[in-house]
C-alpha cells in the first residue's frame, strides 16, 4: 500500500510518502501565516520521478487543533486530490504536533486502514473534515 501524509503546524510542514517498503519524508520551516508549495515538496520526494499521485492508495493528514488554518488548508488540499482520484482520506488526530511527524501520520493511517479491513467507504474524503474537541469561536456563515 502506498500512502501520502501531510502534517502541518504553524511554522513547519512535513510530508511523507510510503511507497511499498520505502519511507520518503521532506520537511520545511516557514513563517506561521505562510503555506508551503505542496507540489514543490512532493517533487522533492519523487513525484513524477518515482511515483505519481495515481499510485497513492491512501491520503492522510494530521488533524491538529493547535494550528487551525494549517490543518484546514492541508485537509482542503488532500480532499481535492483524494476526491478527484476516488481514494480514501484519513484524518489522524494528534494532540501535540511536536511529538508527531508526517511519517507517523502515514504509518497510523495505514494501520487504521488495515484495521478497517481495507474498507475505503469508511474513509470517504467528503467525511474527512478537521474536528476540534472544543467548539471553535469562529463565525459561521448562514447561521
Amino acid at each position: 500500500m502506498n500512502v501520502l501524509a501531510i502534517q502541518s503546524s504553524g511554522n513547519e510542514t512535513s510530508l511523507c510518502v510510503i511507497l511499498k517498503d520505502d519511507v520518503l519524508q521532506y520537511s520545511i520551516s516557514h513563517e506561521r501565516k505562510d503555506r508551503p508549495n505542496w507540489l514543490e515538496m512532493l517533487s522533492q520526494i519523487g513525484l513524477d520521478s518515482f511515483f505519481s499521485l495515481n499510485d497513492i492508495d491512501i491520503f492522510a493528514y494530521a488533524n491538529n487543533e493547535d494550528s487551525y488554518t494549517a490543518t484546514r488548508s492541508v485537509a482542503s488540499y488532500l480532499k481535492g486530490i483524494s476526491s478527484a482520484l476516488n481514494k480514501p482520506l484519513i484524518a489522524i488526530d494528534v494532540t501535540e504536533t511536536n511529538n508527531i511527524s508526517s511519517d507517523l501520520v502515514a504509518k497510523n493511517a495505514l494501520q487504521k486502514f488495515m484495521d478497517s479491513g481495507m474498507n475505503s467507504e469508511i474513509f470517504n474524503s467528503k467525511n474527512a473534515n478537521p474536528t476540534y474537541a472544543i467548539e471553535t469561536q469562529y463565525k459561521k456563515i448562514n447561521e
